[in-house]
């Protein structure tokens, strides 16, 4: 019976040493936390410190973020580009029509015309789509290109 008694003792003793273990490990972790100067109030305050900078990074970045999305509606997203060509005398479709659009369909058409002799330049207004003048077909497909996307 003796020996049953000394077995629970050892079980015991192993479990109250594992315990004890842990419990070192759990202070140890909090106390590798606490800064080498002991000094947690300081710590704390240069937590504080940068935390109201990031703040203010914070503000100025949404104020800028703001500023974009007011802008965004009128940035050039859709772009189309038709290459012919514009004269027989030259060929390799040197020549381009170009549509260049915001998100309502607002902006301009670019042409440009190639020929051995000399080379034309066009613009044309687009309002919501629609020109302001007539267009050739050439400009035609680079808006329904532009549009398209």
């Amino acid at each position: 019976m003796s020996g049953w008694l000394f077995v629970v003792i050892g079980f015991v003793i192993a479990a109250l040493a594992a315990w004890q273990a842990y419990q070192l490990y759990r202070i140890r972790t909090q106390v590798d936390a606490v800064p080498q100067d002991g000094n947690v109030i300081a710590l704390l305050g240069t937590v504080a410190a940068r935390l109201d900078s990031l703040e203010v990074d914070f503000g100025e970045l949404d104020e800028r973020l703001r500023d974009v999305e007011v802008r965004l509606p009128n940035a050039i997203t859709k772009v189309g580009v038709v290459s012919y060509d514009a004269f027989g005398n030259i060929a390799g479709q040197l020549s381009r029509s170009i549509a260049l659009l915001d998100e309502r369909g607002t902006g301009i058409v670019l042409t440009i015309m190639v020929s051995r002799d000399e080379t034309m330049f066009f613009s044309k207004e687009i309002s919501a789509g629609s020109p302001r003048e007539p267009l050739s077909p050439e400009e035609g497909r680079a808006i329904e290109s532009a549009l398209a996307r």
